[in-house]
């Protein structure tokens, strides 16, 4: 009689081996909105256009920034139906060792949360150094003390702050993730508007669409033709895309808090790729369009805004990069609630040390303690951005770089991993409420 008053999203979870204790509260639309936000345009767009710069020029976005992200929807609609068959908090190591046992589980769900981790540190050190960009835009004596120990405080700053937003409600986290679906097409249409609007010159469609640069400190030998270009030089800025689009994989970290989960969750990672492929491609041709020495953009790194400061005054520089921080801001928090939801569940199942703590759930059924490991550790990985190195004339922190590329490589180990076993498992594989059909058999093994 007691499995009468379960609800079809708790009887399913319970079919997998858990019992219902995180707050069901989030919607398909909240679930969508936090892999949109951990997404993020006004973020990995801003944060890493220089790496596609200065490795590939224009053509590594014009045309890399589709072409990529064509095969991460083909990614993401495999994850999807995983997610729909298994809805759990443990999302990808679940998957993993339910479809290849416990050591696969394992394994992945270890690439997984070092992925996470990795994206937390580098996203909030992201925000905190366009909110210094901002700053130092609108005050001339900011920029002036311009130091990366300054920034790396203000990394320390939206850290905490983003786990108090974590550790307060899990509503409150919902409603924050919603707004910020809206402020992200509301701030990049602005944004694509001010750079359609208010540039003196644009960049030809031909340069846009043809242009090579290899900024890239000496690989191929600074040359922009050959194989040693177009099959190394030009790969590393495809990191642009793949760095932006990822951390989707959260619409399945919240799937035990979203209702009608094997639905929502399903169509919350698909979605989340599908919108933010489009928006941010039209983001990246407004950034291209609005160049107007090229050569100056490659002298001074790479740097997106370095083109807002050619193309706009000081007030409107800044209230682009205004826009484009307050987003990661939002991106930030969405980060810190999938890898403190992964760490639950992953300690849950006794897969991380001291287990206990980071599975404990707080009154407001939040884990508070793995909200604040999640923290510590971002904060400690991204200590080496404190070690300058000079490029251009100015300190950069080559560890941040470091710190986006494990992310990179963490998280899309981890997706391999159960893509690979769903298709080794063939029409074994009990398929969920949304599933690929047969669609499976082709989309798998790219």
């Amino acid at each position: 009689m007691a499995d009468v008053k379960l609800t079809d999203d708790e009887r399913h979870l319970a079919e997998l081996g858990y019992k219902q204790e995180l707050n069901r509260t989030w919607s398909g639309f909240s679930n969508f909105a936090i892999s949109f936000s951990i997404i993020s345009i006004l973020a990995g767009c801003f944060t890493t256009f220089g790496q596609a710069w200065n490795n590939g020029g224009p053509i590594a976005i014009s045309w890399g920034w589709p072409i990529i992200s064509a095969f991460i929807l083909i990614i993401g609609l495999c994850m999807s139906e995983l997610v729909s068959a298994y809805p759990t908090s443990g999302g990808i190591y679940w998957w993993a060792s339910k479809l290849g046992g416990a050591k696969a589980g394992y394994y992945t769900g270890w690439l997984n949360l070092i992925g996470l981790l990795a994206v937390d540190a580098s996203v909030a050190y992201g925000c905190a150094t366009f909110f210094d960009l901002t700053f130092s835009t609108f005050s001339e004596s900011w920029a002036a003390g311009y130091s990366l120990t300054r920034v790396f405080i203000m990394f320390l700053v939206i850290l905490v702050l983003v786990a108090l937003v974590n550790i307060f409600s899990s509503r409150l986290l919902a409603v924050i993730n919603n707004v910020s679906v809206w402020w992200h097409v509301a701030g990049a249409a602005i944004i694509i508007l001010i750079l359609i609007f208010l540039p003196k010159s644009h960049m030809s469609v031909s340069d846009v669409f043809s242009m090579r640069v290899n900024n890239s400190g000496g690989l191929a030998d600074g040359s922009t033709e050959g194989i040693g270009f177009w099959f190394y030089v030009l790969p590393l800025g495809f990191l642009l895309t793949q760095y932006t689009i990822t951390g989707y994989d959260a619409s399945a970290h919240l799937a035990e808090e979203t209702q009608g989960a094997a639905h929502g969750a399903a169509r919350g990672i698909w979605q989340s790729i599908f919108y933010s492929a489009i928006g941010g491609w039209i983001l990246l041709l407004a950034f291209l369009f609005a160049v107007q020495d090229p050569a100056e953009i490659t002298a001074k790194g790479g740097g997106v805004w370095n083109i807002f400061n050619q193309a706009l005054s000081p007030t409107w520089a800044g209230t682009v990069l205004l826009i484009a921080s307050i987003g990661q801001f939002f991106c930030t928090t969405a980060c810190m609630t999938s890898t403190s939801r992964m760490l639950f569940a992953f300690s849950r199942d006794g897969a991380v040390p001291g287990a206990s703590m980071w599975a404990r759930l707080n009154a407001n059924k939040v884990p508070v303690n793995a909200v604040l490991v999640s923290t510590v550790v971002a904060a400690i990985i991204t200590l080496p951005a404190l070690v300058e190195v000079d490029i251009a004339g100015a300190p950069v922190p080559v560890a941040f770089y470091a710190v986006v590329s494990v992310a990179v490589i963490g998280l899309y180990l981890a997706f391999a991993i159960p893509i690979y076993l769903r298709w080794k498992a063939g029409d074994s594989f009990k398929q969920g409420s949304w599933n690929l059909g047969n669609k499976w058999k082709w989309m798998a093994p790219i």
